[in-house]
């Protein structure tokens, strides 16, 4: 005989709900829950799910508009009109406590769990994307995590046959214990393809599809709403185990059934699994569901009504069709060999009804469970933390010149954050699908829409000292430099997905850096008419050595309308001449080089200029679109010598540049420095003459500062001279001696 455990006010803060909250479930129901509704509200209304500290900011976000065919949160994940009947679907989310725990197993159903998002849309995906954050590399645990986070990612993206295009890997201290894992899916549909995550029609069926429940991930939305602690971190129950290969089968089934007429509805069974699906859906259709559990395929004996319903298996959708279909619907899984069960039945009772050994087991309105309905949305307390003033008095006079600029370069494109990714994409098949037109290691990654002229550019982008140091201006720059990477590979921005890592919201301090960071993005987002499709919030990113750096990622995707016209960052042919777009002005503060040589995490951190940014976009994308020039690379981590050295590294054998660029500025200041709103391009000389009418027209300064050379090596001004091969090993060689040693 199953032993239910008695409610109590230690049972109720176990599963994440404060006093109020249990009297407003009581409110709910007009008499108090039994266990398996606690569990039903505990994982709806924990913060992963709810987002109940953080809706009301999430919504001063541009969410609709542009060329957005659905609003931001609305469906399993954003649309964007791509023109000629088709449309892109793409998302990014968190998995970073499943990955501090068990980083294999965490990471790769992370790439699961986004890819089912874009694929339950009717969208067939075409790239994947991902930004990792890691501690100090010379701890062993974090070692271990990248290693093991990279494996998971490329195992799963690999046996889908899911092209991993590019991303973001950054190494910080404060992300020691708490990685930080954000993966994002790309996907294409066309528009009378599209399916949509409701559940409507009194009397249509409810079936579950894929594969079968176990008890892995029981809990894993409350889990990732929580601080991580010895005590977490050991419960590894609370992580998910992915099937790539039954995914494909999925997937492939998906996309058949979604072209169908009789599907009415369709979602993916994530966090918080069959209750979330059930309570979403349902609410969406503004009907009910009854679910009867005795008919749930389950993979291990004696699972209860709680385990069923707040499991997290993998692999699993809950699909609704119109009555009379139900053999249609069976066929289409039979033929890919997957689970197809017949579970329920839609209602006009607005409740979610949930059976179990013949007993209602669970009668919830819901409305009152989900995001927009019942679910809490609080006001947070927030206010400046000291270190904000304290941190940002950077008195330039107290950085002492280097007196070797040449070693200063080469520790900086040693750094981990701003070497060679080779060690991981190199692990990741980014070409499969033959559709890849630039992959790992440009501004961002192009990838050609087959049967079509057109390709999507794809860039994810934050730096979290910067939003650590200035949050607002930090979250501008997010959004600021994603899009000015879009742009540099010839893509028009057209809107942003986000995936919010913060830590604990309950700390004021933590929560202002959170509000400030948004409004940021949000004007930001404004000025370059890119809005917000939807994303994730992940909060809680603590450990015992504290919170992570505010990281808001930005996601960003751009249309290229003839493909061909694409751009990389690699310098072509000597004589070439390199000419700077936008205004060097040196700006130090939260840069890489004040970091990595003077150990220093101080501010102001650079000035962005939207108006300015907007126009550096006209003006690099005409100069694409015309074919006047041969490379775009903007100025971001390590500065102008960083960027210089990344575009000899990037092109042809033997090629070298020489620089000369004088400002009133120190000379680590101009070689260094992480100014916004610059892109350095190389052309003919012929060309130079139409640039600058160009930059005349939309105001923007612009100098020729050097030439391509065959010289295989880099020179600038009188201070930095190294041969090629001395950029090349520190570039495209440390980070997988870091991992090897």
């Amino acid at each position: 005989m199953e032993t239910i455990p008695q409610i109590d006010s230690k049972i109720i803060e176990e599963h994440g709900l404060s006093p109020d909250e249990y009297n407003k479930i009581i409110k709910i129901l007009g008499r108090e829950p039994n266990y398996v509704e606690l569990g039903i509200f505990s994982v709806m209304w924990s913060e992963h799910c709810s987002y109940k500290s953080s809706i009301k900011m999430i919504k001063t976000l541009p969410r609709d508009g542009g060329k957005l065919l659905v609003g931001a949160g609305e469906e399993n994940a954003g649309l964007v009109d791509l023109g000629d009947g088709l449309a892109t679907a793409f998302k990014i989310e968190s998995h970073n406590h499943p990955s501090a725990v068990e980083p294999y197993e965490g990471a790769a159903t992370g790439v699961g769990g986004i890819m089912r998002d874009v694929f339950t849309m009717g969208a067939r995906p075409i790239a994947s994307m991902n930004s990792l954050r890691f501690g100090g590399l010379d701890k062993p645990r974090n070692k271990f995590l990248l290693e093991h986070v990279v494996e998971g990612i490329a195992d799963y993206g690999n046996c889908l046959g899911i092209p991993t295009v590019g991303g973001e890997v950054v190494v910080e201290d404060v992300y020691s214990g708490n990685p930080l894992v954000n993966a994002m899916s790309v996907g294409i549909v066309k528009t009378k393809h599209v399916a949509s995550a409701t559940a409507e029609g009194v009397g249509n069926p409810v079936f579950i599809v894929g594969s079968s429940t176990g008890r892995d991930g029981i809990h894993g939305a409350t889990f990732a709403s929580v601080e991580l602690t010895e005590e977490t971190e050991s419960k590894r129950s609370n992580v998910q185990v992915g099937d790539p290969f039954t995914e494909k089968l999925l997937l492939e089934a998906t996309l058949e059934l979604c072209k169908k007429p009789w599907l009415v509805g369709i979602q993916d069974m994530g966090a918080a699994g069959i209750t979330c699906s059930c309570s979403e859906m349902s609410a969406k259709g503004k009907s009910g569901i009854e679910i009867n559990l005795d008919l749930v395929p389950i993979r291990e004996k004696d699972m209860n009504a709680y385990e069923i319903m707040l499991s997290e298996s993998q692999e699993r959708m809950l699909v609704v069709v119109k009555k009379g279909f139900e053999n249609d619907l069976h066929e289409i899984f039979e033929k890919w060999d997957l689970n197809c069960t017949e579970v329920g039945v839609v209602t006009d009772t607005g409740h979610l009804n949930v059976i179990h050994n013949n007993e209602q087991v669970a009668y919830i309105p819901t409305q009152e469970l989900v995001l927009g309905g019942g679910a809490p949305q609080y006001d947070m307390p927030y206010s400046e933390p000291k270190y904000f003033s304290e941190s940002n008095n950077l008195n330039l006079e107290s950085v002492p010149e280097p007196e070797d600029y040449n070693d200063i370069l080469l520790k900086l494109l040693s750094s981990p954050n701003i070497t060679n990714k080779k060690y991981v994409y190199s692990q990741y098949d980014s070409t499969v699908r033959t559709n890849t037109v630039i992959g790992p290691g440009s501004d961002a990654a192009v990838v050609r829409l087959k049967g079509s002229n057109k390709a999507l550019s794809i860039s994810t982008d934050c730096n979290g000292r910067y939003v650590y140091l200035n949050p607002r201006q930090g979250g501008m720059i997010a959004v600021a430099e994603s899009a000015r990477n879009v742009v540099c590979s010839g893509g028009y921005p057209l809107a942003i997905t986000n995936c919010l890592n913060f830590g604990n919201p309950q700390d004021p301090e933590i929560y202002w850096q959170f509000r400030e960071a948004i409004l940021g993005m949000g004007e930001a987002c404004r000025a370059f008419d890119t809005p917000v499709t939807g994303g994730n919030v992940s909060f809680y990113n603590e450990s015992n050595l504290g919170a992570v750096y505010p990281t808001p990622v930005i996601g960003m995707v751009g249309i290229l309308e003839d493909s061909l016209k694409h751009m990389d960052i690699a310098f072509k042919d000597a004589g070439d001449s390199i000419v700077i777009i936008g205004s060097i002005n040196g700006e130090i503060g939260g840069s890489e080089y004040l970091k990595q040589c003077h150990d220093r995490i101080e501010g102001p951190i650079p000035n962005v200029d939207l108006n300015l940014e907007l126009s550096l976009h006209k003006i690099c994308l005409e100069l694409i679109s015309k074919g006047l020039i041969k490379s775009a690379h903007d100025i971001s981590d390590g500065g102008l010598a960083v960027n210089l050295s990344e575009s000899i590294c990037s092109g042809k054998s033997g090629l070298g540049a020489e620089i000369s660029i004088n400002r009133k500025l120190r000379e680590d200041q101009i070689l260094f420095g992480e100014t916004q709103g610059v892109i350095v391009v190389s052309l003919q000389p012929k060309n130079l003459h139409h640039v600058a009418l160009l930059a005349e027209e939309y105001n923007v300064y612009t100098q020729t500062i050097g030439s391509v050379n065959d010289s295989s090596s880099l020179k600038i001004n009188n201070s930095i001279d190294i041969d090629r091969k001395k950029i090349e090993k520190a570039y495209f060689h440390t980070l997988d001696s870091i991992m090897k040693d």
